[in-house]
């Protein structure tokens, strides 16, 4: 779980991130689900964004996609969202999150 300043520090490490993921009229499957883990283990912290003739929110899949991958929902601002899920091992935002 993060704290608000936690989040307030990827908040802004997450402004100039493009999104990696676009959820579109299909379900969040399985596939969608493991696309996202395994870009989440190796990026850390990635945006996504919903579009228009999705079935889902960005709140509905932003909350969806964290029990799914285990991560942290950073933040949902219109159809985007960021989520956030820290490396075991090299992680680079764990200097910043202390």
């Amino acid at each position: 779980m993060l704290t608000s300043k936690q989040r307030a520090i990827l908040r802004g490490k997450a402004n100039t991130l493009d999104p990696v993921f676009q959820i579109g009229k299909g379900e969040i499957d399985e596939t969608v689900i493991q696309a996202v883990t395994d870009c989440l283990a190796a990026r850390e912290l990635i945006k996504l964004k919903v579009l228009d003739n999705s079935m889902y929110s960005a709140k509905e899949a932003s909350q969806i996609l964290c029990e799914a991958c285990g991560a942290d929902g950073v933040q949902v601002i219109g159809s985007k969202f960021v989520l956030y899920l820290q490396k075991q091992k090299d992680s680079q935002y764990a200097d910043l999150l202390k």
